[in-house]
């Protein structure tokens, strides 16, 4: 009998290879299988041999230790993935996840900026970029963050696409990008006039500094990945966020992914568009946009219709 170490690798390895999974969805995959080992070792168990009752056992203790019904889903998800790995492998004669139910959870709408507050946001990263008299490392990071935003909200990429943009998208000059998203698909996604500028005066600022010559990447870093981490950016936009006035609590890079979908919606766009451009494969998961404008309109009306309140 494998042991858990190396069952979970095992399974890991096929994500990577045969799915074309990110480094984010293989670290999250491997910290839940790890939880649950934890659990079935306690009991003097193994992966391998546990059965559905370990499973159910595992959920009440995860809602035991207080975690949301979203994370028992996607802990459940996690070892429903993993079992249909073992049993097509030959190495289990059945899935003890099959007949366990998923903790119902209550959708919850995304947050959403308002076009002002984007307007305001990307307004205080403009002025911030074009402020001549600060130095030269104040002024490389604020014309970092002014693209990183322009890219961000006309594009809706996510912030792991985002960080990791290669070089080259700032240097052609093309209304498309292309980008490799979740699953390794790729898609092709429009650039506004403001992300294209944002992007050349990056560039160009980098090059008249001499900084990161040798980076392949758009928005490098010296960490390990050689760009920009998505904590690094979520850190700078909070600052930024303080700075323009607003609720640092409400922002975040995948807010104003949000926003980019929320308000194509808002102005008419086709939900099909709008899911082929978020890289959605399923468009359900985009029709949750939908349901925020619904709540928006209902909002509205409760506020400002003479009978709303009779």
């Amino acid at each position: 009998m494998a042991s858990d170490g190396i069952l979970i690798e095992g399974f890991l390895e096929m994500l990577s290879a045969e799915r074309g999974a990110a480094l984010n969805t293989l670290e999250n995959y491997r910290r839940d299988l790890e939880g649950f080992s934890d659990f079935v070792a306690a009991m003097g168990g193994t992966l391998q041999a546990a059965d559905k009752d370990a499973v159910t056992g595992y959920l009440r203790d995860l809602a035991t230790r207080g975690f949301a019904a979203s994370t028992q889903a996607r802990h459940l998800s996690a070892l429903r993935q993993f079992y249909r790995h073992l049993f097509a492998d030959g190495l289990r004669g059945d899935d003890p996840t099959r007949s366990v139910s998923s903790p119902k959870t209550r959708p919850s709408l995304p947050r959403v900026l308002s076009i002002e507050d984007v307007d305001r946001l990307l307004g205080t990263a403009r002025d911030e970029a074009l402020v001549g008299e600060t130095s030269q490392a104040a002024r490389l990071r604020a014309l970092r963050l002014h693209a990183l935003l322009e890219v961000l909200y006309a594009t809706g990429l996510r912030v792991s696409e985002l960080v990791s943009l290669p070089l080259t998208a700032a240097l052609r000059d093309e209304r498309l990008i292309s980008v490799r998203g979740k699953g390794n698909k790729e898609r092709a996604v429009p650039l506004s006039d403001a992300a294209r500028d944002a992007m050349r005066r990056h560039v160009e600022a980098r090059k008249a500094a001499g900084a990161d010559a040798g980076s392949r990447w758009l928005f490098p870093s010296h960490g390990e990945s050689g760009h920009l981490t998505r904590q690094a950016f979520a850190r700078d936009l909070k600052a930024l966020a303080v700075r323009a006035g607003l609720d640092t609590q409400a922002l975040s890079p995948h807010v104003l992914r949000h926003a980019f979908a929320s308000h194509l919606l808002q102005n008419g766009a086709d939900l099909r568009v709008v899911q082929q451009l978020l890289g959605h494969a399923d468009i359900s998961t985009t029709q949750i946009y939908t349901h925020v404008l619904d709540a928006r309109l209902k909002a509205l009306v409760e506020a400002h219709h003479p009978l709303a309140g009779s």
